[in-house]
C-alpha cells in the first residue's frame, strides 16, 4: 500500500484535494483487462469497465474527503493504487467526527446503487440485452462493482471502512483507546480468516489483502496502546480543554515552531522557555482543537 504520493502521478486537483495516481495502477490494469476479454464483443468495453471502477473508486474517496473537512478535519490528497484508494485524511479526534469522516465513503456507494439500478432497468425495458448488448453488460457489470464495493468494504474488520466505524461507535463508549484496540483485534482475527481463504482459494488479490490488513491492524494496535499509555499519563488539575474539557497532561508535549525546543505550555503560560516565543493558542493533545490559555483555565470545574 503507497504511504504517500511517493511512485505517484498527479492527475487533477479538485476543491484542494490532489488526485495520485500509483504507477502499479497501470500494471494491473492491463492483467486485468486481459484477464477479462471474452465478456465484450471489443476489449474496449473491458477498458471502460476498469474506468468505471476507477471512477467509483474515486468518488467513494472523495466521500470520504469532503466529509472530513465538513468536520473541521484536514483532507488534501487522494492516492489510487490496484487494490482501491487511499483518502489521507485526519479528522478532529471525536468519535462522531471520525464517524461522519469514514462513512461517507461507503455512503457515495449507497446512492450510486439505484442510479445504476435504474440504468439497468431502462437498459432492459429498452431492449438494449440484443440491440446493444455491451452496453447492457456494461451496466450490469458497474452495478456489481459498486455492491461489490459497498459490501466488502461495510465488513466489521479494520482498517476496512466497516471496521473504522465500528472503531468510531465503539469510542462513544469505551473511549479513545480500548476502541480502537477491539476493532485492531478483531481485524487480526478477519484477516487471519482471510489469509485461510486465500490460501483454499489459491487467490493472490485475497493474500495481497490479507497482508495489507494485517500491517495496519498491527499498526493500529501499536497506536492503541500508546493512547491507552498516554491516557494514564498526571494531569494538570488547573486547565480543561474547552472542547472536551479534558486535562492537558504533563510533560514536554508541546513543540515551539520557532525554535523546536519541546516544553510544557501550561507550566510556561505559553511561552517557549528557549527563545521566549509567545503562543496565543494551545492546542489540545485530546481532541486537536486550540484555545488560548485563559479560556482553559475558565473551564476548570471546581466542586
Amino acid at each position: 500500500m503507497p504511504t504517500s504520493r511517493q511512485g505517484s502521478i498527479r492527475l487533477f486537483e479538485f476543491s484542494g484535494i490532489s488526485v495520485f495516481l500509483h504507477w502499479s495502477w497501470f500494471v494491473v490494469a492491463v492483467y486485468e483487462i486481459q484477464g477479462r476479454t471474452g465478456r465484450y464483443s471489443s476489449i474496449a468495453w473491458n477498458v471502460l469497465e476498469y474506468l468505471a471502477l476507477f471512477l467509483i473508486v474515486l468518488l467513494h474517496e472523495f466521500g470520504h474527503s469532503l466529509a472530513c473537512r465538513q468536520v473541521g478535519g484536514r483532507a488534501n490528497q487522494i492516492v489510487l493504487w490496484p487494490l482501491g484508494g487511499v483518502a489521507y485524511v485526519d479528522p478532529p479526534p471525536r468519535p462522531g467526527a471520525t464517524l461522519w469522516s469514514i462513512a461517507a465513503g461507503p455512503l457515495v456507494n449507497v446512492v450510486l446503487l439505484p442510479v445504476f439500478w435504474a440504468l439497468l432497468i431502462f437498459s432492459r425495458s429498452s431492449g438494449w440485452p440484443l440491440t446493444m448488448p455491451d452496453v447492457h453488460a456494461l451496466l450490469r457489470s458497474v452495478l456489481y462493482i459498486d455492491f461489490g464495493l459497498l459490501v466488502f468494504n461495510m465488513l466489521p474488520i479494520y482498517p476496512l471502512d466497516g471496521g473504522q466505524i465500528l472503531r468510531s461507535l465503539l469510542w462513544f463508549v469505551l473511549g479513545r483507546a480500548r476502541s480502537l484496540m477491539v476493532a485492531t483485534v478483531i481485524g487480526l482475527i478477519g484477516a487471519a480468516g482471510l489469509i485461510v481463504f486465500a490460501i483454499w482459494t489459491q487467490s493472490v488479490w485475497s493474500g495481497a489483502i490479507a497482508v495489507f490488513m494485517l500491517m495496519n491492524c498491527w499498526s493500529g494496535l501499536r497506536h492503541a496502546l500508546a493512547l491507552s499509555r498516554f491516557a494514564k499519563l498526571p494531569r494538570h488539575a488547573g486547565y480543561a480543554c474547552p472542547s472536551c474539557k479534558t486535562s492537558p497532561p504533563i510533560g514536554e508535549f508541546w513543540k515551539c515552531g520557532k525554535c523546536g525546543r519541546e516544553f510544557d505550555t501550561f507550566q510556561t503560560h505559553g511561552v517557549c522557555p528557549q527563545c521566549g516565543t509567545q503562543f496565543p493558542i494551545t492546542k489540545c493533545i485530546d481532541c486537536g482543537e486550540a484555545d488560548p490559555i485563559s479560556e482553559w483555565e475558565a473551564h476548570v470545574v471546581t466542586m
